[in-house]
């Protein structure tokens, strides 16, 4: 029996990933003078937007880096990231069923608070596991462990469910029945290199299978 689900955020919960890449093309633009595609940005996911940041960037201001990033993050949220009501509808179902709900991101704590808050997401999980929360960011599965543990849920409970390759192999590293979606506008994989249990190309597919029971 399902009891937890636990949820990568960036592609899956919100479809942030224009934000995200519009952030960090401000931030080395202004401080590199380097122009980034979306491709590039991507490669460098794995830690929260503070490690990118200080892993890639070539000006030693950091700091005024990191700063520039969230103030871009948070004025042009708005404008970029618009609620999905597929996804609310999930949510709430979950809630209804009583379903516990987490968050294994490898956001910051600063930017996914931005985005709960903008897309009215706060109080709907049980626990959130954020970049800043792991010593081993992902494709380590240390922060889906923590939050199950964290839910007092085994693995065996839970489904974990992500957009990302990364996401993919920290759900089967944590024998974890894990779900590669497709569902928003913009996901990170296009083909997943590490196999999921399940492929889900919308929400409500999603929400079918999870009415007749998903077998684990």
């Amino acid at each position: 029996m399902i009891k937890a689900i636990i949820f990568d955020f960036d592609g899956t919960l919100a479809n942030t990933l224009p934000i995200c890449f519009d952030a960090f093309q401000h931030v080395f633009k202004e401080f590199d003078n380097t122009e980034l595609n979306s491709e590039e940005i991507k490669s460098m996911f794995g830690p929260s937007e503070t490690g990118i940041i200080r892993e890639n960037l070539l000006n030693i201001n950091k700091d005024e880096a990191i700063e520039l990033y969230y103030k871009i993050y948070s004025e042009h949220h708005n404008r970029l990231v618009t609620s999905n009501s597929d996804i609310n509808d999930l949510l709430q179902y979950l809630k209804d069923t009583g379903i516990k709900m987490g968050i294994f991101t490898g956001k910051a704590r600063r930017s996914l608070d931005i985005s709960l808050k903008a897309l009215q997401m706060e109080g709907m999980f049980d626990v959130i596991i954020t970049g800043d929360d792991v010593t081993m960011p992902k494709p380590n599965p240390e922060g889906l462990i923590k939050s199950l543990s964290l839910l007092g849920i085994d693995n065996s409970e839970a489904i974990f469910v992500g957009d990302s390759d990364a996401d993919m192999y920290a759900g089967i590293q944590a024998n974890v029945y894990t779900i590669g979606v497709q569902w928003l506008p913009d996901f990170h994989s296009l083909e997943f290199t590490i196999e999921p249990n399940t492929i889900v190309k919308s929400v409500n597919e999603f929400m079918d299978a999870l009415k007749v029971g998903v077998s684990t």
